[in-house]
């Protein structure tokens, strides 16, 4: 059995969730694991000195079971389709010339070395800050964003993670969030196939 680890980063409301889940739908023999998943409770994120809660980092996350998860795949991964329902009986176990692919998405996914080191294939969804402002204020988020946050914390953070990310991690492809989902579907799940490909042609 061959695998592939694919992973599609980004900035809040870049687009990533949208491009990872119809990607997830276009690959066969893929599964989808999102970073979003693995917040810590509300209540143990620490508070800056302005009174905002930490969000955006990864101390903000359960990286350790995420990396489980991860690390599940890629062991078992007949068990992890089960446990997630994903395996019905009517499913042949997994063959060797087949290649099966895990998309891992979100928005601090290449800022953890030993996740980030996984990755075949790594892309980044990257838009405007005026356009990452408005579509952030129409999200409803559960706790709310208090007022002066994204400019107060989810900005300014999302700089200095990215400087962090493109200190320690080469070979990212960054996408344009604004070109039609449709266009950015096609470009990436060619790439993504040629790898495919590619694999299923290595001994």
């Amino acid at each position: 059995m061959k695998t592939l680890v694919v992973g599609v980063g980004g900035m809040t409301n870049g687009g990533k969730s949208t491009l990872s889940k119809s990607l997830h739908q276009q690959i066969p023999n893929s599964c989808l694991i999102a970073q979003d998943s693995y917040f810590k409770d509300d209540s143990v994120i620490p508070v800056d000195s302005n009174g905002f809660k930490q969000y955006d980092m990864l101390d903000a996350l359960h990286m350790d079971t995420m990396m489980s998860e991860v690390d599940s795949w890629r062991r078992d991964l007949e068990s992890f389709l089960r446990r997630r329902g994903l395996n019905p009986e009517r499913t042949t176990p997994p063959v060797d010339e087949e290649v099966y692919v895990l998309i891992v998405e979100g928005f601090l996914i290449f800022n953890h070395r030993p996740l980030n080191e996984l990755f075949y294939k790594r892309y980044f969804m990257e838009i405007a800050y005026e356009v990452c402002k408005r579509r952030r204020s129409s999200r409803v988020y559960t706790p709310p964003d208090p007022p002066g946050y994204f400019d107060g914390h989810v900005w300014p953070m999302y700089l200095k993670n990215r400087q962090e990310m493109e200190s320690m991690v080469s070979g990212i492809l960054f996408l344009d969030g604004l070109k039609p989902k449709e266009e950015l579907l096609a470009d990436v799940h060619e790439d993504v196939c040629q790898e495919i490909e590619r694999l299923k042609e290595k001994d």
